[in-house]
Parts: structure tokens; C-alpha cells; sequence
């Protein structure tokens, strides 16, 4: 089967796919700032320039497209219209993504990965993992008064 798109109709669909602000991102991103939350948003100086980094808490919170990161759901399915691309195209995506996190995570970040099929379907667990994470990775910081020794725990 052919393409239903002429070559100069399907270019300009594609073009129109985001890599950043997406809506599940923007989810993620909303949810936290309402929290009281605050981050960077895709941080040069980091590998694979991440989604939403809290500085803070040293974590990265990666949100990745089923289709693009190759995802075993059924919006992560390989086309099988020109697999011949595809297939190379979403394993490059996904071994790009593995040594990102990686490098991420021997820098000493935490790394939580949070599906676009998450957002849509269970859009409150997915956030509340993302939360179960940042609880866990809080700061223990010196008080302003820390003459005594006296710590408090910061968000």
C-alpha cells in the first residue's frame, strides 16, 4: 500500500510533529508548577538536552512519545509501510535514549521516564510516580540557623 499523502503533503504533516511541548509534557510540566515546584526545561548542558531537569533534587524527568522511543504499547507500533526506515530510525532512538541516561545517571542524576500512554490513560498514577520519586530523592538541607546542627527537609 502507498502512501495516502503525496510526498509534499506528508512533509508538511511532519513537520508539524513537536519535540518539545508536547501536551503530555506540558501535563508533567503544569502538575509540578503547581505543586510548587520549579525546573529547567531541555538544559544545554546536559546529554540529550532533557525535558524537565529539577536542579533541586538532581533529577530528570524524561517524557518520551510511545511511537518516536519505541514503547511496547499500541501507540509504540513500528509502521510497517516503510519498516525498511522505521525499524533503524526508532532503535537508533532508543539506544540514543538508553546511553543518554546513562551518561545522566553516572553524572549522578536520577532518571524517571514518564510514557505519553501514561498521561492519557492513567494520567494521575503516571504523576503520582513521577511525585513517589521526588519524594524520595528531597534535600536535606542546613537551616538558615544551623549554628545548632538543626536540618530541615526542602522541597
Amino acid at each position: 500500500m502507498t502512501d495516502v499523502f503525496s510526498p509534499e503533503k506528508r512533509s508538511a504533516v511532519m513537520s508539524r510533529i513537536r519535540s518539545k511541548d508536547t501536551k503530555p509534557e506540558l501535563i508533567v510540566r503544569r502538575t509540578l508548577h503547581r505543586m510548587g515546584y520549579r525546573y529547567r526545561l531541555h538544559h544545554p548542558g546536559l546529554p540529550g538536552r532533557p525535558d524537565i531537569v529539577l536542579t533541586r533534587h538532581r533529577l530528570i524527568i524524561q517524557v518520551k512519545g510511545c511511537f518516536w522511543h519505541g514503547h511496547r504499547c499500541l501507540k509504540g507500533r513500528t509502521p510497517k509501510q516503510n519498516s525498511g526506515y522505521w525499524i533503524p530510525k526508532i532503535q537508533g532512538n532508543i539506544a540514543r535514549d538508553r546511553r543518554n541516561e546513562r551518561r545522566l545517571r553516572g553524572a549522578g542524576w536520577h532518571v524517571c521516564t514518564v510514557w505519553e500512554c501514561a498521561i492519557r490513560t492513567h494520567q494521575s498514577r503516571a504523576l503520582g510516580a513521577v511525585l513517589r520519586v521526588l519524594g524520595t530523592s528531597r534535600l536535606i538541607v542546613r537551616d538558615a540557623t544551623a549554628a545548632q546542627g538543626t536540618e530541615r527537609t526542602q522541597l
